[in-house]
Formats: C-alpha cells, structure tokens, sequence
C-alpha cells in the first residue's frame, strides 16, 4: 500500500479529479486528503497560525504514519475560499511548495492546479 498527501480545498468538485490524478501519474493506492477552502492562500500567506498548525498536524500523520512520501498542493477554478485569479493563485501554490519543501526535505511536493473542466494540470 502506497500513500500519498493532498492538500486541497474543501470544494467537492475538485476532490474526486485530484485523488483520480494523483492515483494514475504516481502510482498511488491512497490518497489522504487534508481540506481546508483556499488552502493555498492559507499556506502561502501563512495567515492563520492555529490552522497551518492543524494542516501540519495532518500532514505529519500522513508522512509519518502512512508513509507519504508524495504532498501534493493545490488550487482550484471558481474557489469561493480564495476568490483570486489563476496566476495569483498559481503563485501561492508556487510560494507553498517552498514552505512545504523547507517542512518536509524527504517529501515530494508538487502543486496543482484544477481548471474551468475540473482538469487537473501540473504547476
């Protein structure tokens, strides 16, 4: 059993499209999500203390416990949490890679970006 760690937003729509992505591209038989609206912005902008503390309390279990050795990081078309356009939120994933990368040396991150299709692209 593979793992790896999403964290995206809380949006149904986009769920379903990241876990199918992240199953097919890395060869993963689990996905553990961590939702929070615009987590991006959340990450990047590091605006509230107590909830990064919550998305790393998360986001170790998974690494530690699971044995994630993937993180992924996201954002999404239409977020009502982060209601910004494609590039400032592409930069925020951008940003949060950094941050995730500088939290977990031993863990892959990527960032994500979910478009108007609900279609799952590279950032």
């Amino acid at each position: 059993m593979t793992f790896c760690t999403s964290i995206h937003c809380m949006d149904g729509r986009i769920q379903e499209p990241i876990i199918q992505y992240l199953k097919k591209n890395y060869n993963v038989s689990f996905v553990d999500s961590i939702t929070e609206p615009g987590p991006n912005k959340i990450v990047a902008e590091y605006l509230n203390q107590q909830t990064m503390e919550s998305i790393k309390n998360r986001a170790d279990i998974s690494i530690q416990k699971h044995g994630s050795t993937l993180l992924a990081i996201s954002g999404h078309h239409d977020c009502a949490g982060n209601p910004t356009n494609e590039a400032t939120q592409k930069r925020q994933i951008k940003k949060s890679i950094n941050y995730l990368q500088g939290q977990y040396p031993n863990v892959e991150i990527i960032g994500l970006w979910i478009d108007k299709n609900w279609t799952v692209c590279p950032v």
